[in-house]
Order: C-alpha cells, then structure tokens, then sequence
C-alpha cells in the first residue's frame, strides 16, 4: 500500500525538524545519542532523511528534547502549556532543574538553607553563573583560610551576579543569617556565559583614569 503524498512529504519534513530542533538547543549528536540510547550514525541518517523515521525511534528523542511528539512530526501542537518541574534535594538544599533537554549549558533554580554555611572547597570540570534572587549568598573562590591570601572572600546579595571557572577551588552557601534563592547556569565543558549588556556610554569628561 503507497502512501499519500502528505504523509510522504510530512516524512520527508521529520529529519530537517529533528535537526533543527536538536541545533536550536546546543545538543550535539553525540549528547543526543547519549541520552537516548540511538546511535550517532542512526540520528544522522535520520536526519538526512536516510532513515525512515518510526515510533521506536522518535518516542525517545521527544522525551530527550522534552517536546511533544506532535512537534517532531509537524502536527500543531495542542496541549496543556504548564511546566511540571520536579525538584530534588541535593546536600540538604533545593534544587529546580530549568533546562529540561541535554546540552551544553544547563540552568537551575536553587534555595540554599541557612544551615549550609561552613565552607568546603571543591573544584571540577566546568563554568558557572551565579545570580542572587534573595537572601546573601557566600561565594568563596581560590584558596581560603587564615594563612591563605590567594582568594577571594564575598558576599552577593539580591540583584548581584557573579561567574566563574569551577576549576578553581570554590565554594557557595548561606552567611548563616537565612536562606539563599539563586539562578544557577552550568557549563560542564567550560563554556562561558554570554550576557548582552549596554554600551558604555561615558565621555572622555567623565573618565578619572
């Protein structure tokens, strides 16, 4: 039995949509082959439109992206628009995954209780955003102590930012006096955050230096 030519051509549609939708989000095949399970050489082929596309294998890469299979297919979406986001506790803390597909950069929502207030310096692969939405954040960077004077020591409060390369011994968590609420963005590779910001507007008057 032949198809019809809408079903050929919405085929024919599937692998630039999968590819589009994987390059919009940062994803390499590489990491979508990860977290589905399919191989790279199957992904590509799919989408080059050398691979029939089959539930089997679009199920597992709309649940990777976190888009309706809808999506993927070209048929409208319709459905129920609200976020269910699942928070999990880490080190007695809240943390809210933001981004819900794999990437290079991945964004969390975390309440850091008052408890978590003695620092303990660690370092890993990877670059990371910080920004302060309540409450006074402690942000330790480099080594710290009473004999070490390579570091930084700060205190962040609501509206500041801070970013930096996980590399280097560091640590953040409460002052003591309450709760923190932050906006955190991950790099695991190292990739540095991008923020736009205005020009710089002053005159050769107004300068000191």
């Amino acid at each position: 039995m032949e198809s019809s030519p809408d079903i050929t051509r919405t085929l024919a549609e599937v692998g630039p949509r999968l590819k589009r939708v994987r390059t919009e989000r940062g994803v390499t095949l590489a990491a979508l082959a990860e977290a589905t399970g399919i191989s790279k050489s199957t992904l590509s082929r799919l989408e080059s439109g050398g691979r029939r596309p089959s539930l089997e294998l679009l199920l597992p890469i709309a649940q990777a992206h976190q888009v309706p299979l809808d999506e993927l297919i070209g048929a409208p979406e319709i459905g129920d628009p609200r976020v269910r986001l699942t928070p999990r506790r880490v080190n007695g803390g809240t943390v809210l995954p933001l981004t819900r597909y794999p990437g290079p950069l991945q964004a969390f929502k975390q309440i850091v209780p008052a408890a978590k207030s003695t620092p303990q310096t660690c370092t890993h692969e990877g670059y990371e955003w910080l920004y302060v939405l309540a409450g006074r954040l402690r942000l330790i960077l480099g080594e710290h102590g009473p004999d070490q004077h390579h570091g930084h020591d700060l205190i962040l409060t609501a509206g500041e930012a801070a970013e930096f390369d996980t590399r280097i011994p560091h640590w953040f968590g409460s002052t003591g006096e309450g709760p923190v609420e932050i906006l955190s963005l991950f790099g695991r590779q190292g990739e540095r955050i991008h923020i736009r910001a205005r020009p710089n507007t002053r005159t050769d008057a107004d300068r000191t230096d």
